[in-house]
């Protein structure tokens, strides 16, 4: 098994990454080196938090033979004696190979190639393709040239303040410093950023993502925090849809101001075919090729506009349509939660759906998460071990804050973490040793990258699912992992002394703290920052329980969801009106639809004899007695079918109004009867005077 548990987990991280990249981005869209560098970001950090665990059993292991190698019996006839009273624990539990052992050698290059990767990507290519991403060039040397220039700033900081310390270095005659220990200040550097940050994040999910949980096996509470987000999702979807008509006005103008034969119509052609369909083809047809673009003295846009209107089309119309797709699964969501509560007073013990999934499930869903089983998961099991859960991840919480505020403290050991680890390194439980490790860096990591995954900087970073995040989020997202990953480890590390700056014991280091160097190089920062600066966490989740960023984000005018504010309950009653009608407006297409597929039910098979009749050609003149009968019959029979064909006219006139109401309503922008376009170029919108009209 050596190096298999290595190769095993390289494989599934590999996977896993991909599986999450997949839900938040999208590969059929989005630039391929997008998405290769964010899954390449993404990957290595995952990648360090699951071999982690198998680099502290080696180092445990290693350690154990290092020991026994230097206890080693003296020749003399009571070898076992002295033996055993040199080293009583190696006589009980000789040392052995952990079934994920890693062979010397391996886990110094793993993590070398690891780490630098991983900066090199935080530093320097990811931000670099974040402005290529976002830039309006329409060839690659003008994006190119773009993200240089944006990037300027950010690399000339970088490199002024490595050039002022190099020059104070080289004046101080004190100061002599090799290339090993400027590498280890330049990792330094960037682990306080990322310690900085981790302890701010680490705040707020400690005791967020707890509470999240206990909170949803409240009765309503899920419910009421829908519609709160209905009413903002829907301003922001109408803000959605100005933008992008404002935007499309532009597009149109610059449309028809250059001609076919204009230099930068090459230009224009490449924006038209970032708007939505609609809009091109309205564009189209009012397109006069014929016409030459010298012919009228008009003054004509600029490439550096047409580059600036090019990036506001792709922002625009990505916003659109992430919002139109994040509305219709609030509305689903909405509309389960709906069913959950009236199923909950059901005395079937079956539960039934207002409305049936488009999409056909399973055989294997189907069979056993049947009616009633969905009963009793959504309305009896779901809420108790929502809550069951709520309390195992509190008591994780205070183990974590407990342990960040006393780690320093080796005589008494303090951490919890550091209390487990040791424990089972006296008895040489590996299994044990790497479970521990993997669930307390997996919990940190969790409070941590949620809180990544939850944030929002206001519609510059937004990771949205169902493949709604854009490159900019994407690429965004990778450096924070790249720069968060590995001061998370080196906490980790510090919880459970693994780490001999902390421990302050003459013990071979993990092979991760190996490849970091040793901070007695900036001793303010191993001995002051690092120790002192996680305590701050308690700080953080003081205020995260009290809801005080909230409550500052209230204030200053952000709407979030507080069940004691008046701005809450308007916007979860607005919501519930949205999510009802659109409900209505949902009920009325399906009885519409249910009409029509009675009706050719009904009438479908009827209409098709009678079109048989009516084709059927006889010769005159071997018409008999017999073919009369018939056709007097197929006369009478045609008659009752016209009959048929007027009833069925007055059904279709009495359904009509209800169809036609239903899509009048729509508040879809992609439906070309939801606007109309102006002989002015002018895109107008459903007003929002109308929007309870059918209430």
């Amino acid at each position: 098994m050596s190096g298999a548990a290595l190769g095993l987990e390289i494989v599934f991280v590999f996977f896993l990454a991909l599986f999450l990249l997949h839900r938040y981005g999208d590969f059929k869209k989005q630039h391929r080196l997008v998405i290769v560098g964010t899954l390449l970001a993404w990957y290595l950090c995952f990648l360090i938090v699951f071999i982690l665990p198998l680099d502290v059993s080696t180092t445990i292991y290693n350690r154990c033979k290092h020991a026994a190698a230097n206890s080693s019996p003296p020749e003399s006839s009571n070898v076992t004696g002295l033996y055993a009273t040199a080293n009583p624990m190696s006589s009980q539990h000789p040392c052995f190979k952990p079934w994920s052992y890693i062979p010397d050698g391996i886990m110094p290059i793993f993590w070398r190639v690891v780490y630098w990767t991983s900066q090199f990507l935080t530093w320097i290519l990811l931000p670099f393709m974040q402005s290529y991403a976002r830039s309006g060039g329409f060839s690659i040397t003008g994006k190119i040239k773009t993200a240089l220039i944006e990037n300027a700033i950010y690399y000339g900081t970088y490199l002024l303040i490595f050039g002022a310390f190099l020059i104070y270095v080289a004046v101080n005659p004190h100061l002599h410093l090799e290339w090993n220990q400027l590498q280890t200040i330049g990792i330094a550097a960037a682990n306080t950023w990322g310690l900085f940050l981790l302890v701010l994040l680490l705040g707020y999910g400690l005791v967020e993502i707890p509470r999240s949980y206990w909170n949803g096996a409240k009765r309503g509470y899920l419910l009421m925090k829908t519609y709160f987000k209905a009413a903002k999702l829907m301003t922001e979807k109408a803000d959605a849809e100005e933008n992008l008509e404002d935007v499309m006005e532009e597009v149109r103008k610059v449309n028809e101001s250059i001609k076919y034969n204009h230099p930068l119509r090459k230009c224009v052609d490449t924006i038209l075919k970032k708007c939505p369909t609609e809009y091109q083809e309205k564009m189209g047809r009012n397109m006069d090729d014929y016409e030459d673009f010298d012919e009228k003295h008009n003054t004509y846009p600029s490439e550096k506009s047409l580059v600036k209107l090019h990036k506001q089309v792709i922002y625009s119309v990505q916003r659109h349509r992430r919002t139109q797709v994040q509305w219709q699964i609030l509305l689903e969501q909405a509309f389960y939660l709906e069913d959950v509560a009236k199923n909950e007073t059901s005395a079937t013990h079956q539960f039934v759906h207002t409305f049936q999934s488009p999409e056909p499930e399973n055989r294997f869903i189907q069979y056993f998460y049947n009616p009633t089983f969905e009963w009793y998961w959504e309305c009896l099991l779901r809420p108790w071990f929502y809550r069951i859960l709520a309390v195992v991840l509190s008591i994780f919480s205070v183990i974590v804050v407990w342990s960040e505020c006393t780690f320093f403290s080796t005589t008494p050991v303090l951490s919890l973490f550091a209390v487990f680890i040791q424990l089972a390194e006296k008895t040489y439980n590996y299994i044990y040793i790497e479970i521990a490790c993997f669930l307390s860096i997996f919990f940190l990591s969790i409070c941590v990258y949620s809180t990544v995954f939850r944030i929002r900087v206001f519609n510059y970073y937004y990771l949205a699912s169902h493949h709604q995040t854009d490159a900019y989020s994407l690429l965004f997202s990778g450096m924070l992992f790249c720069r968060l990953t590995p001061p998370l480890c080196l906490n980790f590390l510090g919880l459970t002394h693994m780490d001999s700056s902390i421990s302050h014991q003459n013990t071979q280091p993990t092979a991760y703290t190996s490849i970091m160097g040793s901070m007695k190089v900036l001793s303010f920062i191993a001995d002051g920052f690092y120790i002192y600066y996680p305590m701050l966490v308690v700080i953080l989740c003081i205020a995260t329980y009290f809801s005080l960023g909230t409550r500052c984000l209230n204030l200053l005018g952000f709407q979030q969801f507080m069940g004691d504010n008046d701005m809450t309950s308007d916007l979860v009653d607005e919501g519930k009106e949205l999510i009802r009608r659109e409900k209505r407006k949902r009920q009325r297409q399906e009885e519409g639809e249910n009409r029509r597929r009675e009706w050719k039910e009904r009438y479908g098979h009827n209409r098709e004899d009678s079109t048989r009749n009516r084709n059927v050609h006889t010769d005159p003149k071997e018409l008999n007695f017999s073919d009369i009968n018939t056709n007097r019959s197929t006369s009478k029979y045609t008659r009752t079918n016209n009959r048929t064909e007027r009833d069925r006219i007055e059904l279709l006139q009495d359904a009509e109004p209800l169809d036609f109401n239903a899509e009048t309503f729509t508040d879809d922008p992609l439906e070309p009867e939801s606007r109309r376009y102006q002989p002015g170029g002018r895109y107008h919108s459903m007003s929002y005077a109308g929007i309870f009209d059918d209430v």
